[in-house]
């Protein structure tokens, strides 16, 4: 589904991505691993277009994308869920759900789509007309992924997930992500939390200063000396 082939990105004159290559196919979880800084965001600031290539290729269904503006890539059927709290404080929860619907074949279908977001989350129905400033930390992750589900997206990028919130929290969002993808939807993850990220996912890359330096299986990468040392605390 995501092919990425030799990517470069820059910050003006300083590299920050040197030759990455990764696949994503169909139905399946990939997780990109690294400590802070390593370029995680970058990556996935490229894919949806927020951040020009200096080269290399990115197909999405076999299509190029390099460069193309968000916009496009949202139209395509990409979302990324950025890390951090993104959401609309001083508006209501339903307001913000309904930002992710803005284009026009979503807008068609947004009932059906709020539908499904409240039933994976229930939490956010209960407090639909409610500003989202008042939600707790998980709640706010749940409010950003259910914006990214509003689009109907073929593949959903999620950036770092469990990044400041309670253990309890982590559990119940990654629950939500085994769903989607029973679901039959496509996940690009980014983690810190690298055990966390491998015990749900199909494959995974390992990013070292921009680079790709390993690439594996999740249940491989778990019994890696190299990530149990450098990632597992093992």
């Amino acid at each position: 589904m995501l092919e990425v082939d030799s990517l470069n990105v820059s910050y003006g004159v300083i590299p920050a991505i040197h030759d990455v290559s990764f696949r994503v196919r169909e139905n399946e979880i990939v997780t990109i691993l690294g400590s802070n800084g390593t370029g995680k965001s970058t990556i996935l600031n490229a894919i949806q277009g927020f951040m020009k290539c200096s080269s290399g290729r990115i197909l999405f269904q076999d299509t190029p994308i390099q460069n193309l503006p968000p916009h496009k890539t949202v139209a395509r059927g990409i979302v990324q869920v950025p890390e951090g709290a993104k959401s609309f404080p001083f508006m209501t929860v339903k307001e913000n759900l309904l930002l992710g619907a803005y284009r026009k074949s979503s807008w068609k279908t947004r009932k059906e789509r709020l539908d499904y977001v409240y039933e994976l989350y229930p939490i956010l129905k209960e407090r639909s007309n409610q500003a989202a400033r008042l939600l707790s930390g998980g709640e706010q992750q749940m409010l950003k992924i259910g914006r990214g589900l509003m689009s109907n997206p073929r593949l959903i990028m999620v950036d770092e997930p469990s990044i400041g919130l309670a253990p309890l929290i982590v559990d119940a969002v990654y629950e939500t992500l085994a769903k989607l993808r029973e679901s039959g939807l496509t996940i690009l993850l980014t983690e810190q939390n690298a055990l966390r990220a491998l015990q749900l996912a199909n494959r995974g890359y390992i990013l070292q200063d921009g680079r790709i330096v390993l690439e594996d299986r999740a249940e491989n990468l778990i019994k890696n000396d190299l990530v149990r040392k450098a990632y597992l605390g093992r």
